[in-house]
């Protein structure tokens, strides 16, 4: 791999999670009241997507959605099956129940995003219109409507998100 391939890779990490970073700092800032402190952490964060979509669509990272399908579908696999899992034991066995919870929670979102890539991927071409709903503690995602208790955290329906 050249240089500048290396370089589009690792910016586009780094971009990537500067907009997950600024949209939580935007989070904490609207809810401490400085609102207009949130909307420059969100224009930032919005900057930094462009900034990755960039880098990626210059990798060649964007390719048709069959195979961007297989590709997430591959990426959350990995992670339920060999990431999380060795994270999991790591902060069981240093006794960091914050972290290991909060792996947990990714390791069983992963397995649903997988069965919902399938699905999507077997289905690609129909369009049939269906609402997803994210749990916003945990990130479970459900179709149709959200339960009254999400079964990974236990949050209420009312952390559930509806997605448009």
């Amino acid at each position: 791999m050249s240089k500048s391939r290396e370089n589009l890779k690792e910016a586009f990490a780094g971009e990537s999670q500067a907009n997950r970073k600024y949209l939580a700092f935007a989070k904490k800032a609207d809810e401490e009241g400085f609102a207009q402190v949130a909307k420059l952490f969100r224009a930032a964060a919005d900057a930094e997507t462009v900034h990755a979509h960039n880098h990626l669509r210059t990798m060649g990272g964007i390719r048709s959605t069959k195979e961007n399908l297989e590709e997430a579908l591959n990426g959350e696999v990995y992670e339920f099956q060999k990431m999380y899992p060795e994270m999991i034991a790591s902060a069981n066995g240093e006794g960091d129940k914050g972290a290991e919870t909060s792996f947990h929670y990714a390791n069983e979102v992963e397995k649903i995003h997988a069965d919902l890539y399938r699905k999507a991927a077997g289905a690609l071409g129909r369009n049939t219109p269906t609402d997803y709903h994210v749990c916003q503690r945990c990130g479970n995602t459900v179709e149709g409507e959200p339960p009254e208790k999400c079964p990974i955290c236990g949050a209420a329906k009312s952390m559930f998100k509806k997605i448009d």
